[in-house]
């Protein structure tokens, strides 16, 4: 009857989408949501999109209810984009209070803008941000929620978050998109969470690790890490024999500190390090020390 997707849920990083409801809320209604996507939800009276919710950081397109409110009814959005959906009346919004989005016609409220988003591929459903798109630093961190956007990228770039679910991803030297660029990777979220060279690790933790994602012998790969009940960790470490390598470990993926230089000597280039450790998880990754 109401809430296609969700009803009295509260959801984080998820794609609505397909979803229908007779009366109200195809995608979402008395429900909170966290950089969400709804697109292609439909309702028979209000609320296509969502209907009695509060939203942050969501996009809302493509969604469409028969009466009023094809993206949202009765709603209050912030760091929202809620553009192209379609209603006999009102088919963005009716009767929402939004803050720091973008939608059309403009409405009340702190820092809201009807210019167009500007998405990279509207019709193929890719409602990331182009470069020049209005929504990039236009919205308002004290409403932002979580280190990461709906890619699982960061969250806030350049020390102000973006409108919608997608926060726009720099190509500057050292930022994610530029090493995607640097390995001849997409840019555009489909080589994210990817294997490129089959080494266990997908792209974004090889970024996060510093490692080659097209290469997995080099700098090195771990083929196992095992925690004993000795509370002793086990590494198994694969590279190149005849060369060095430093092993270094983290427990946030941030901090990293050297733990132990090796020189492979066995053929198959493998190698067996032991470490005491009393932290409840660690992080470790291999550099190339020596040619």
């Amino acid at each position: 009857d109401s809430g296609g997707g969700a009803y009295y849920g509260t959801i984080y990083n998820c794609v609505l989408t397909g979803n229908s409801a007779y009366r109200y809320g195809g995608g979402a209604d008395y429900s909170t949501l966290y950089n969400c996507v709804l697109t292609g939800n439909s309702a028979y009276r209000y609320g296509g999109g969502a209907d009695y919710s509060t939203l942050y950081n969501c996009t809302l397109t493509g969604n469409s209810a028969t009466y009023i409110g094809g993206g949202s009814y009765d709603c209050t959005l912030s760091n929202c984009i809620v553009y192209y959906n379609t209603a006999l009346a009102n088919p963005n919004y009716y009767y929402s209070s939004f803050y720091y989005s973008c939608t059309t016609p403009l409405p009340d409220g702190e820092g809201n803008i009807s210019d167009e988003p500007l998405f990279v591929d509207l019709s193929n459903g890719n409602l990331r941000l182009q470069s020049n798109s209005p929504c990039i630093n236009a919205g308002t961190n004290y409403y932002a929620y979580g280190n990461v956007d709906l890619d699982g990228r960061q969250r806030i770039i350049d020390g102000r978050v973006d409108m919608g679910a997608y926060e726009f991803q720099t190509s500057a030297p050292g930022e994610f998109i530029g090493w995607l660029q640097k390995y001849g990777l997409p840019t555009d979220g489909s080589a994210d969470n990817i294997d490129s060279d089959g080494d266990g690790l997908n792209n974004l933790l090889e970024y996060q690790l510093d490692t080659n994602p097209i290469n997995k012998d080099n700098p090195g790969y771990f083929s196992l890490i095992e925690r004993l009940p000795s509370n002793k960790t086990c590494l198994k470490f694969m590279g190149e024999p005849n060369k060095q390598y430093k092993i270094e470990t983290s427990s946030n993926l941030i901090n990293w500190v050297e733990f132990i230089s090796v020189s492979i000597t066995n053929a198959d280039g493998s190698i067996s390090i032991d470490e005491t450790n009393v932290a409840p998880f660690r992080f470790y990754r291999g550099r190339l020390i020596s040619e």
